[in-house]
């Protein structure tokens, strides 16, 4: 089994990159190992844990403000890693990067995406939040194209297409008509927002990739994001909807298991790309849809309505294609996707 650092940049004979300050680093082993149905479990087993962590998120929302919400998930989150990177004697070498305003921006719209994502949970059923989310991997082939100069050809622009129908057919319950209803329609575009703010924050994680370790990206932006979200408080003054509270030990339980329930679905989704291929095991994010549908149905009596049943076919359907694409075209964004996870939560 070689020895080579699972986040340095190769160069074309497969050798790592030589860095000045890094040449005296100390080599680990690549633990990668192709077993993809157990790769598939572990992908399966992180959308579960993920969907959980929202149930009891939006349970929480309705007592405490979001931007506590967004603290809470992000430093209690960040606790299970830094066990791991513990464990794995990497905590030093992921403390270290090499673009820390890159990692700012990225935590930037990473925390914007969570805020709008949040708010969206807390004023929309939990299938039609999840389902507006999915646009995400749709946006981040136009962002990717008018940021990063991919090339991206008819078969792929008629998938985004085809997505974005799906996402107004699945918008259209919260529209009426003309005019906008209530607070639904508040929550329907806070959704949407979200998912252009977690495409914008996987644009960042490609770019990061290129130099960053998994373990860096991940850990700074949980740092970078509690210190952020610290920046809410002041917002209490100016309305008192967004004023901090002390929560009671029923609400401080819920806040500490969305962070921790938060960072384990990171460890255990990171791992499955141990063992599989993105392009594998990326179409089984979608199985977010069906926990959405069940444990909103079990804790919440959601029953979602025909129009986003069909929308999130459609948009799943438009997802799964990009994807397809992609493997065709050789492109495997493995470690964007260990780095990135569902940004969603």
């Amino acid at each position: 089994m070689a020895l080579r650092d699972a986040g340095e940049p190769q160069s074309p004979q497969g050798q790592p990159d030589p860095r000045p300050d890094e040449v005296a680093a100390p080599q680990v082993l690549d633990r990668t190992e192709y077993r993809p149905l157990l790769g598939i479990g572990l992908k399966v087993a992180s959308t579960l844990i993920f969907s959980i962590m929202v149930v009891a998120l939006k349970i929480a929302a309705e007592r405490v403000p979001i931007g506590q919400v967004v603290f809470a998930r992000n430093f209690f989150g960040i606790l299970p890693v830094l066990m791991m990177l513990l464990w794995q004697r990497q905590l030093t070498t992921a403390v270290r990067t090499h673009q820390p305003l890159g990692h700012i921006g990225r935590a930037t719209v990473g925390i914007s995406a969570m805020i709008c994502s949040f708010t969206s949970l807390k004023y929309l059923p939990l299938p039609d939040a999840t389902a507006i989310g999915f646009a995400s991997p749709l946006f981040v082939v136009v962002l990717a194209f008018l940021f990063l100069g991919e090339a991206v050809r008819i078969y792929r622009w008629s998938a985004v297409a085809l997505g974005f129908v799906g996402i107004l057919i699945i918008l259209s319950p919260h529209m009426g008509g003309l005019t906008i209803t209530g607070a639904t329609w508040f929550g329907a575009a806070a959704a949407a927002l979200g998912a252009l703010f977690s495409a914008m924050a996987m644009i960042f994680v490609r770019k990061l990739c290129e130099t960053e370790r998994t373990s860096t990206i991940v850990l700074w932006f949980s740092a970078c994001a509690s210190v952020m979200a610290l920046a809410t408080i002041p917002l209490g003054w100016l309305d008192p909807s967004f004023a901090w509270v002390l929560p009671d030990w029923e609400t401080a339980a819920l806040l500490i298991f969305v962070g921790l329930s938060g960072g384990v679905g990171q460890i255990v989704m990171t791992e499955a790309y141990r063992y599989a291929d993105a392009s594998t095991i990326a179409p089984f994010d979608y199985a977010n849809m069906i926990w959405a549908v069940v444990l909103g149905w079990m804790f919440f009596a959601e029953v979602p309505v025909w129009q986003v049943i069909v929308g999130s076919l459609i948009v799943t359907a438009a997802g799964l294609f990009v994807m397809f694409r992609e493997r065709q075209l050789g492109r495997d964004d493995t470690k964007a996707r260990e780095a990135s996870g569902p940004l969603r939560p």
